[in-house]
């Protein structure tokens, strides 16, 4: 063939495939590096882990012991029921009764507690005190008869508290207390403050209230805990209390080692000193002057507490010695025993 076919195919130009524009990938700009969260040392993260540690085994010895600072530290409804029985050299035993019970308030968000108490104005129950001031009085809210004594007063108030999970703890309550067939207003505050200093985990606890018996009262209390073992916590507390009757600071300082023997069981030893501290002061023969201090009594004790049932029914046994300032610091000794029924939601 002179010429040559063209097929159809060869008549029809070549398709182009259509071009796609590229469009230039945008990326936000990486944030400066002041705007970065710093990384944590290696100091603060072991800071961390000892404080988290050291909070959650000191809060479950509380707990454990029942304690008062677990009572009013607990952002739920508590009640707890105690007999008591106390002994000691040339006094006839006695028992005594004691309550006290936290309940939630509907629709109040957890922020408003009802509070219902015996004895609210008694030293032992006062906000400040320590738990070695509350074991060395538990005799004298028993009656000097053997026989079961009824408390001498009954409280009942609303409290406002804030959250459970706050290093800033507030609350405040006002309320009744019924004495005989006398009623007297009362109100309380508190405000505590946790902080970790280094391997010590620090509280501060500043308190105020007024009650007929003993007017306005103020109490300081720091507490340091240290974490020594799994099994053992160390806790040294100072305290100081002034009340308007009296005119002048009791004081006091507390040495205490919880040790946790089983699930079952555990052990608090305990020194303390007590002592006062009037404002004024007095004059020297020399015209210098200087604040009238004094201790009023040194007390050793152990106190073993045991889970008779589940969580909530248990038993203390308390031997004390006594060496107070009015019996030339003689020996008192004591033994005080303890059941303790205690409901939690």
């Amino acid at each position: 063939m002179l010429f040559p076919i063209a097929s159809f195919a060869d008549l029809v130009p070549e398709s182009q495939p259509a071009r796609v524009p590229e469009i230039p990938l945008e990326f936000p700009p990486e944030p400066p590096p002041e705007d970065l969260p710093p990384k944590p040392s290696a100091i603060d993260l072991q800071r961390a882990y000892v404080s988290d540690k050291l909070v959650g085994f000191a809060s479950d010895i509380d707990r454990f012991f029942g304690t008062d600072r677990n009572f009013q530290e607990a952002n739920k409804s508590v009640f707890q029921f105690d007999v008591i029985h106390s002994m000691q050299e040339s006094v006839t035993p006695n028992i005594g009764l004691a309550y006290k019970a936290k309940f939630d308030l509907p629709n109040a968000q957890k922020h408003l507690r009802l509070m219902l108490e015996t004895n609210p104005d008694q030293p032992q129950n006062l906000p400040g005190a320590t738990m070695g001031q509350q074991l060395q009085l538990q005799q004298q809210q028993s009656s000097i008869f053997n026989e079961v004594s009824t408390p001498n007063s009954y409280g009942a108030a609303i409290r406002f508290e804030n959250k459970e999970d706050s290093p800033l703890r507030l609350n405040a309550d006002a309320g009744l207390k019924l004495d005989n067939i006398d009623v007297h207003p009362f109100a309380r505050s508190s405000a505590s403050y946790v902080w970790p200093l280094g391997l010590v985990q620090a509280k501060l606890t500043q308190s105020l209230y007024q009650f007929n018996t003993t007017g306005l009262g103020e109490s300081t209390l720091l507490e340091a805990d240290h974490h020594i073992s799994d099994r053992v916590l160390f806790r040294a507390s100072s305290g100081a209390t002034f009340l308007y009757v009296n005119q002048y600071f009791d004081l006091h300082q507390d040495f205490s080692i919880f040790q946790t023997l089983d699930q079952q069981e555990s052990v608090l030893y305990q020194v303390s000193a007590n002592g006062f501290g009037r404002p004024v002061t007095q004059f020297s023969l020399d015209g210098s002057s200087r604040p009238v201090t004094g201790v009023s009594e040194y007390v050793a004790l152990v106190l073993y507490r045991m889970r008779l049932h589940q969580d909530w029914v248990f038993v203390e046994l308390s031997p004390q010695l006594h060496y107070p300032q009015i019996n030339n610091f003689q020996l008192n000794a004591q033994f005080i025993t303890r059941l303790e029924v205690m409901f939690s939601k």
